[in-house]
């Protein structure tokens, strides 16, 4: 389609053939700058991406970038918070990237970053969780951590269905309910008026309040195999190829059994059926014990392991977040939900220094589209004072190029950021809390990095 207000520059284009990213040696790659920190952050990154690039291949490759609108600055110059050229050009292009964009306040979009996720199908919510040395933490030994999250991007509660109380909307599932499923309508336990008059009871003494209308939110959450087989494919896949020791399926499949379990049980079937030997799973661990007993069981799974078999486990969602504190060298590879996989990274995040160096790409694996972005919000009371880390960004850049193929300017970035925070130059969130730190700028920590390639 014709672009209204944006230009593509001139470059070529990234494809996908037989599943593999077809990627000139000058791609052109949207980027969005990102609203209130973002522009400088994007500055920062964007030099040291360049660098990267110019370092590893002595001109031979060249980003050719271009700009498109999002949020805050296309809702100033366009009125529209996500312009129809902004979601056209990571169609076209296939992979970008972007700092943080304001949610609009109100009615609209309920989210940007949702909203091209979806609109792209973007299934696959990426998030690697690794410690740099030198960078502050609170925990005794951040280095046990090295995780990659596989999060559902598209189904759970990030499919948006909700109704809000006294709608129609709402009336009307709380009906249906009433009349189909009398019994587990009685589980809401304010759904009707006589319920609601329950308040009463709330009231001071003496006090006689008007009985409240019906007020329920209603929310939908939905799992399906067909979601849940594609995530899990992607995540053994990544775990195959990286030589990983495990896939932890994440969930809480003990309290809300047909959507969490059922994602347990369907990841456990897809694995078994996709990857057949390379993989054991804790599903086949169970039936060994119940047909010939658990010594069997533990024998089976030893060789498995032992010929180089995959382990696929499971973990409750709640013991998770403990056991990533207190056992982290017990996981690796994390598939699980969105709302688990939203708490989830930004626990580990914190443990290996906070959100403002964790990366992230929403990723569909069978169309090759890609989107890299800053994992973190817009700061707002920090724009324009180039202050900030870039460092998400800059590692968000490091998964794209990782992502391309271009492993060895991702190689440089890595080097760079290691080599940055260990002379203790560094932005003021690491340098409040480490010892004998210089507090520099974004722009400068940027200039830094681009030093120690």
């Amino acid at each position: 389609m014709p672009y209204r207000n944006v230009t593509p520059p001139a470059g070529g284009k990234v494809s996908i053939l037989n599943g593999q990213l077809q990627v000139p040696h000058n791609p052109i790659l949207p980027f969005i700058r990102g609203d209130g920190t973002g522009p400088d952050i994007w500055a920062a990154s964007q030099r040291v991406f360049d660098a990267a690039v110019e370092k590893a291949y002595g001109g031979a490759r060249k980003i050719a970038w271009f700009e498109v609108f999002a949020g805050e600055t296309a809702k100033q110059k366009f009125d529209n918070w996500l312009p129809d050229d902004t979601v056209e050009a990571f169609r076209e292009f296939l992979v970008g990237i972007k700092g943080p964009l304001t949610t609009p306040i109100g009615g609209g979009i309920r989210s940007l970053n949702v909203a091209l996720r979806q609109m792209l199908d973007l299934y696959v919510c990426l998030r690697p969780v690794q410690y740099f040395v030198g960078v502050p933490s609170p925990v005794k030994h951040p280095e046990k951590v090295n995780m990659v999250i596989f999060r559902e991007n598209t189904e759970d509660i990030y499919a948006g269905l909700e109704y809000p109380a006294e709608s129609p909307e709402a009336q009307k599932v709380l009906d249906f309910l009433q009349q189909n499923f009398p019994k587990d309508f009685a589980k809401i336990r304010f759904g009707t008026q006589q319920a609601m008059a329950d308040y009463t009871q709330l009231a001071a003494p003496g006090a006689h309040p008007t009985p409240a209308p019906v007020q329920v939110g209603i929310g939908i959450k939905a799992v399906s195999n067909l979601g849940t087989t594609r995530l899990v494919k992607a995540a053994v896949e990544y775990a195959l190829r990286e030589r990983r020791k495990s896939v932890t399926i994440v969930h809480k499949g003990n309290i809300m059994k047909y959507t969490e379990g059922a994602f347990r049980d369907w990841s456990y079937a897809a694995a078994e059926q996709l990857f057949g030997n390379r993989v054991y799973t804790w599903a086949q661990w169970e039936r060994t014990k119940k047909a010939r007993g658990e010594a069997a069981a533990n024998e089976e799974q030893k060789a498995a392991l032992k010929n180089g078999a995959l382990l696929i486990k499971d973990a409750i969602a709640d013991i998770t977040l403990q056991q990533v504190l207190t056992r982290p060298e017990d996981f690796d590879v994390i598939a699980t939900l969105n709302l688990n996989g939203d708490y989830l990274s930004d626990a580990l995040a914190a443990q290996v220094g906070g959100i403002g160096i964790a990366p992230g790409g929403n990723i569909n694996y069978v169309t090759g589209h890609a989107i890299f972005e800053a994992t973190h919000g817009t700061a707002p009371k920090y724009a324009n004072l180039d202050k900030v880390n870039p460092g998400s960004l800059v590692l968000s850049g490091e998964m794209m190029f990782r992502y391309l193929g271009w492993t060895e300017a991702a190689d440089l970035i890595l080097k760079g950021l290691n080599g940055a925070i260990a002379s203790r130059r560094v932005t003021y969130d690491f340098a409040r809390q480490m010892t004998g730190a210089t507090e520099i700028k974004c722009s400068e920590f940027g200039d830094n990095l681009i030093t120690h390639m």
